[in-house]
């Protein structure tokens, strides 16, 4: 089937409304559309260092659809790697997703990505495609997993999260005021360490992300990471786009982000970090 035949992808996505009017008019199966559009997901990865593509596509709760695709960042330690199944969660709860019902790449998910989507609200129900092979439930390719509940925690990742943190000083700096509402949409369960990143690009659009962590922690997904996604995919911008970067985070945070922030945004642009602390609110 030609690409020409899809329904139209808008930054990265396709609302839920269109998705369903396209299967009702092309006979189509979900399963079918979804695994059809991986090809199109994979054009937004940028891995420098492999020179691996992969493409993922999710469907959210809500029927939408929303694309994923890996970054790696030369120079910098391989653990900082986006993986496509991350970029397509990351880039669903942005647009307001609380759950996914499947998951299409164009490779089998590694151990790593079955560990982070062990995370999320729908686990126990979310299905995988890959091309060739049945539809199969993520739950059959993590047996005897890890999970929140083992750590005694009953949120998971695509819950929606409001921190209620503020700066100790009132800013009209919209980047700053994005970050910081990134990092009170922040998943940090294990280490209340609430972060989030802010990028902005030279036509004054930003972009956020937000940190994400994982029972298993190093599955954990950064706010930068999840701010590329933004950046690239919902954003179609480049990394020559960015003018101005923020992170905001908890103070005192246990997993701070600074430091990695820093050396990983040093690896795609000369823009610096500008850093600022939050503090919850008083209980």
């Amino acid at each position: 089937m030609s690409h020409g035949q899809l329904p139209p992808v808008k930054n990265g996505a396709i609302a839920a409304p269109v998705v369903a009017q396209f299967l009702r008019s092309s006979g189509m199966s979900i399963e079918q559309l979804m695994l059809a559009l991986v090809p199109l997901a994979q054009k937004y990865a940028i891995p420098p260092i492999s020179n691996f593509f992969v493409g993922a596509v999710a469907l959210g709760a809500s029927g939408g659809i929303y694309f994923g695709a890996n970054y790696e960042f030369v120079g910098q330690a391989l653990s900082f790697t986006v993986h496509g199944e991350q970029a397509a969660t990351a880039h669903a709860i942005a647009r307001g997703e609380t759950g996914m019902q499947m998951l299409a790449v164009s490779a089998a998910p590694c151990g790593y990505c079955r560990q982070f989507l062990y995370e999320l609200t729908t686990a126990s129900t979310l299905q995988i495609l890959v091309p060739n092979t049945p539809s199969t439930p993520l739950t059959s390719l993590i047996p005897d997993a890890f999970g929140p509940g083992d750590l005694g925690v009953t949120a998971a990742l695509m819950s929606p999260q409001s921190h209620g943190m503020t700066l100790a000083q009132a800013t009209g700096d919209p980047v700053v005021k994005a970050a910081l509402a990134a990092a009170n949409a922040s998943y940090a369960p294990y280490t209340f360490s609430y972060a989030g990143v802010a990028l902005k690009t030279s036509d004054g659009s930003i972009f956020t992300g937000s940190v994400a962590e994982n029972a298993a922690f190093n599955p954990s997904m950064s706010p930068l990471e999840a701010a590329v996604v933004s950046l690239v995919i919902s954003g179609g911008k480049a990394y020559g786009d960015i003018v101005d970067a923020v992170l905001v985070e908890a103070v005192g945070s246990k997993a701070s982000q600074a430091s990695a922030t820093h050396d990983v945004l040093r690896a795609i642009t000369s823009v610096p970090l500008r850093t600022y602390q939050a503090h919850a609110p008083h209980k």
